[in-house]
């Protein structure tokens, strides 16, 4: 019963962000989340990401492939994270471990970056998240079509 709800709820919200043509990271972050099922302990990692997002200063999502995605939270906000050009990850024998494991920032000039500690990590169901990016797309073309049509 909470997850219709809830779904309700992200679809008026994303709907009215239409209008603006693009998603805040917390309405990205609120996206994701409704496409994320439960929290685990940990998730496989071979070394390399097929692609992330940033989702805000205390979340993003990576892509293990190209239909394999996770949404990881962190343990508070990790600064640099909405700039980053590159992230890494921690992992032990090929796992990233919640509440062990950390989000490496990248930075282009070569400083030190404090690391990010993973506080969730939740698998996400990326044919749900991109069929409801793909609606999205659609109801702003068509309130951009609406709002540019001549009048009668």
């Amino acid at each position: 019963m909470k997850t219709p709800i809830l779904m309700a709820g992200l679809c008026l919200a994303l709907a009215a962000c239409a209008t603006t043509g693009r998603l805040s990271s917390a309405e990205k972050l609120d996206l994701y989340r409704a496409h994320a099922g439960a929290p685990q302990n940990d998730m496989q990692f071979f070394g390399t990401l097929n692609g992330w997002t940033e989702l805000g200063d205390s979340a993003l999502a990576v892509w293990t492939r190209p239909s394999e995605a996770y949404l990881l939270e962190l343990r508070g906000p990790c600064q640099d994270l909405p700039y980053a050009t590159a992230i890494g990850l921690t992992s032990q024998m090929n796992r990233v471990s919640a509440r062990f494991d950390k989000v490496l920032v990248r930075d282009p000039t070569g400083g030190p970056r404090m690391p990010c500690f993973i506080n969730s990590i939740r698998k996400l169901d990326v044919k749900a998240l991109r069929a409801s990016e793909q609606e999205l797309r659609q109801a702003q073309v068509q309130e951009r079509e609406e709002n540019t049509a001549p009048a009668k």
